[in-house]
Parts: structure tokens; sequence; C-alpha cells
């Protein structure tokens, strides 16, 4: 596998490098422009069930929209890892550390779309104080942690590149 990874980095590594990136820009992107710009925007929609009901799908596009940049960020990653991380070696920790990041940040996604789905649920039965009790996490602690990790892993990627 290391060796497939070495001639894979070998012969693509502007492409591999490239679409790290642009995953990290997208995902880290969104949740920056979702926090920063959207969810304010949506406090202004007086009716809540209005307000719920356009949270609840912009959350869902937003999700959407970043899954395959995940998937793409975190197998990039992988093969960077292979290819050029050496364990033990500074460059080697470094790259852990970041995929590391990525890996949590990775979980944490996976848990906000759970409690948004679960939210869902609850909207369409009705229930609006469960749904908000679903959400409320996300804009509060859940998508701050994922910004300030993926900030945080960029940060790594950087100083990667000083290796």
């Amino acid at each position: 596998m290391k060796a497939f990874a070495v001639e894979l980095f070998t012969n693509y590594a502007f492409f591999i490098v490239f679409f790290h990136v642009l995953g990290a820009i997208v995902w880290v992107g969104g949740m920056i422009g979702m926090r920063i710009a959207v969810h304010p925007g949506l406090q202004h929609i007086e009716e809540p069930r209005q307000r719920m009901a356009r949270t609840l799908e912009i959350v869902r596009n937003l999700f959407a929209l970043v899954a395959p940049f995940i998937v793409l960020l975190l197998a990039t990653g992988f093969v960077m890892a292979l290819a050029v991380g050496g364990s033990g070696t500074p460059l080697g920790t470094f790259i852990h550390i970041k995929e590391g990041i990525w890996t949590v940040m990775a979980l944490n996604y996976g848990y906000m779309v759970w409690r948004r789905n679960q939210a869902q649920r609850f909207f369409l039965s009705g229930d609006m104080a469960g749904a908000k009790a679903m959400m409320e996490p996300l804009a509060r602690y859940l998508l701050p942690l994922n910004i300030f990790l993926g900030i945080l892993a960029l940060a790594f990627g950087i100083t990667l590149r000083g290796f």
C-alpha cells in the first residue's frame, strides 16, 4: 500500500495536493460562511416555524455539499501521509496530528448530521422544542469547534510545506 501511495504521489502530487486544499477550502469555508453570514441572517426570520424550516434546509444543503469534499480531503490526506510521512520524524508527527484533527472533524461532522436529522424528525412531528434542542449545539459549539480545528489543521498544513 505504501509503495502504491508513493508512486501515486510521485506521479500526481500536484493534483493530490490541489484536491486536498480544495477540500479544506470548501469544508472550512462553508462552515465559516454558515456561522458568520447565514446563521445571523436566519435570526431575522420572526416566525419560529419558518426559521426552523429554513435552518434545517440550509444545514442539509451545506452538509450535502461538503460530504464529498470531506471524503476527498481524508483520502488525499491518507495518500500523502502514506507517501511522505515517516513515523518518528517531525514530518511524520505533523502529518499524524493533522490527519488526527481532520478525523476528529469528520466525526464531529457525522454527529452534526445526526443531530440535524433528529431535529428534522422532531420538526416534522410538530415538536419545535425538540428540534430547537437538537439544532442549538450545532451553531453554539459543534460548528465553531470544527472551524477552529479546520483552521488549526490548515496551519499544520502550511507548517508541513517547510519540511
